[in-house]
């Protein structure tokens, strides 16, 4: 691998960081407030969106028409369009197919063709080609488990944990461009059993109904929490309206009158303003715990 001083020829340019996702509203229930607070500070910000989201149910009553399910594809792009207008963030389709979720017992097989069985040398080309092209210098992805056991989701980890290193070896793909060492790369973590019991009690004390009562219930006890993992909490409760307006863009999606919205904005603001993620490779110093996904790398970068 070439050095990481050598492929930092972006010295002088912006702070750039980049988000992989599996399908279309991903960007805006996970770390999108995050998103948006670096692009109001300056950052260059792309999300990646590794399928189309074409197998996804239409979870918004008022989106449930045939004329809607017929055209799932192209509204999905219409949708994703709109939510990195809203959070100021670039945009690429890595092109692959929605896996969907199975469901059964047996499960069924993965359709054929699918993102989720696609040779993995496949969608890591293709992450590599836009990683040399935007540069990153900060990678944010799923955990080995996919943050929940989607395929997709998955799959989205080993893809960008291969074409973390891929994009910096000169001799991989040498057809996707001059090679890129990006410095840092997290895991986006969000759904912490701290997170919802912080949000229960204060709904519970404040006299409001708690949608997190049944989770908590039925929480398994020796399931450990993400929160033991996290190592970088950013703040970024000012940008959480803009992460609802994202997430309502995802109309097919999002029911506006869902759990997503049931906390209301100043108690989320007051209980728990930050986002959370797992630091896992860094070629760079930096202190943990962390409050900056660009800790050590603004030193490196002459922004």
């Amino acid at each position: 691998m070439v050095g990481s001083d050598e492929l930092m020829s972006g010295t002088g340019s912006r702070l750039r960081l980049m988000a992989v996702h599996a399908h279309p509203d991903d960007e805006s229930s996970k770390g999108a407030a995050t998103m948006a607070r670096y692009v109001a500070e300056g950052a260059e910000v792309m999300v990646v969106t590794c399928t189309g989201g074409e197998a996804g149910s239409i979870l918004n009553p008022a989106m449930d028409r045939p004329e809607v399910l017929a055209n799932m594809s192209a509204i999905r792009r219409e949708e994703m369009a709109k939510a990195a207008k809203i959070l100021g963030v670039q945009h690429r389709w890595l092109g692959f197919v929605d896996s969907g979720l199975p469901e059964g017992d047996p499960l069924p097989p993965l359709p054929e063709g699918c993102f989720a069985l696609t040779p993995l040398e496949e969608p890591v080309r293709e992450l590599v080609k836009v990683m040399r092209e935007f540069r990153p210098h900060v990678v944010l992805t799923y955990d080995e488990n996919g943050g929940y056991p989607h395929p997709d989701h998955i799959r989205t980890h080993e893809v960008s944990m291969a074409a973390f290193d891929a994009a910096a070896e000169p001799d991989k793909f040498p057809e996707a461009g001059e090679p890129w060492q990006a410095l840092k790369l997290y895991y986006m973590h969000g759904f912490s059993r701290a997170r919802m019991q912080a949000f229960h009690d204060a709904l519970v004390e404040a006299g409001l109904e708690s949608p997190y009562a049944e989770w908590l219930g039925k929480w398994d006890p020796d399931r450990a929490d993400v929160m033991e993992r996290v190592t970088t909490r950013i703040e970024c409760a000012d940008y959480f309206e803009v992460r609802d307006e994202a997430l309502k863009a995802h109309a097919t999606q999002i029911d506006p009158n869902s759990r997503w919205f049931f906390v209301p904005l100043d108690m989320q603001r007051r209980v728990w303003p930050t986002e959370e993620y797992e630091l896992v490779r860094s070629l760079v110093d930096s202190t943990l715990p962390e409050d900056d996904l660009f800790a050590g790398v603004r030193e490196k970068v002459n922004t």
